[in-house]
């Protein structure tokens, strides 16, 4: 994509939610920032660079405002409570992710970090700013489920898109559990924490490089993050689809969206067990290997049915085209 194509795509999306645009384009500008903090501050926080979290969450809410523009176009019910809803995403989003920079720009951890009244403080207001994205992109579902589309197995994969963000994001409250105090971790700081990614360990272990999901034991950030990215990986799977078909009518390509949605959290709930098991995610054992190849197996013999009634359909369609 040239230079002209983003600038148009950019002038589209801004014409369909503003605050959305600006707020995608503030939080990419905060992820170059972040990423060169980085590689300029020594600085570890929980076993990583203090400016890692900074830069995952600046580039997360970047992609997620912009799709969240990008699926505006297609809403054009309840104009004022959508454009609303675009408003309160965009000031809560900037507002987590300065909270965020902050606490990395005083040393220490931004989340479950209840350590001191200010941290503590902090950390409620993000608690509260997350319980109020979640019901304002539940409130953008609700409009898109009234959206008439003039293709409709298009709208329900824009649907379910969302649908799984909500869930996901849903999920992160998982997070929010009783862990001992203080506790110490790889950096030798102690804190009070209200929580943790991590299940078996305190957070600061091993980790996968760049997303930092733990190596060791069962981390949620592994189904949060798949959930989170159902609004692109939904939707961008089903236009895959959707350009693949035939021109005959196929009521099979309205209930694509359902299946791939419901194999897809199938998965997400299997990630979720495995890490509230205390098992990291590049460690299967023989239960979680089985549930993987049942959940595998049923999502390639559905989709083989589904296949077979589309060819019949479309078989059946031209069948009748000829004896016209």
């Amino acid at each position: 994509m040239n230079r002209v194509s983003i600038a148009r795509e950019i002038r589209r999306a801004w014409s369909a939610s503003a605050p959305l645009t600006a707020t995608s384009l503030l939080m990419f500008a905060a992820f170059i920032a972040s990423v060169a903090g980085i590689f300029l501050d020594d600085r570890i926080i929980t076993g990583v660079p203090a400016w890692l979290k900074p830069a995952k969450f600046a580039i997360s809410t970047s992609i997620f405002c912009g799709t969240l523009a990008w699926l505006y176009r297609y809403l054009s019910v309840w104009p004022r409570f959508v454009r609303a809803m675009g408003w309160v995403v965009s000031v809560v989003i900037v507002l987590e992710v300065a909270i965020i920079d902050l606490q990395a720009l005083r040393g220490t951890t931004s989340h479950f970090n209840v350590g001191t009244p200010l941290d503590a403080m902090l950390f409620g207001i993000m608690g509260a700013a997350i319980a109020v994205l979640w019901l304002a992109s539940l409130g953008v579902l609700i409009a898109l489920a009234r959206q008439r589309f003039s293709d409709p197995a298009w709208g329900w994969w824009l649907r379910m898109g969302l649908l799984t963000a909500v869930a996901g994001a849903a999920a992160g409250g998982l997070m929010i559990r009783s862990t001992p105090a203080p506790i110490e971790t790889v950096d030798s700081t102690h804190s009070q924490n209200a929580g943790s990614h991590t299940v078996g360990a305190p957070d600061g272990g091993p980790g996968l490089p760049g997303v930092g999901w733990s190596t060791q034991h069962g981390d949620l950030r592994v189904p949060h993050f798949f959930g989170l990215h159902g609004l692109q990986i939904l939707p961008l799977f089903g236009w895959f689809l959707l350009r693949r078909r035939s021109g005959a009518t196929d009521c099979s390509q309205s209930r694509l969206p359902f299946v791939v949605t419901a194999s897809y959290l199938a998965f997400i709930g299997i990630l979720t067990w495995q890490a509230l098991r205390g098992q990291s995610v590049i460690a299967p054992d023989s239960a979680t290997l089985l549930a993987l190849a049942l959940w595998l197996a049923a999502t390639i013999s559905i989709g083989v049915l589904l296949m077979r009634d589309k060819n019949l359909r479309r078989n059946a369609f031209v069948a009748s085209r000829r004896t016209i």
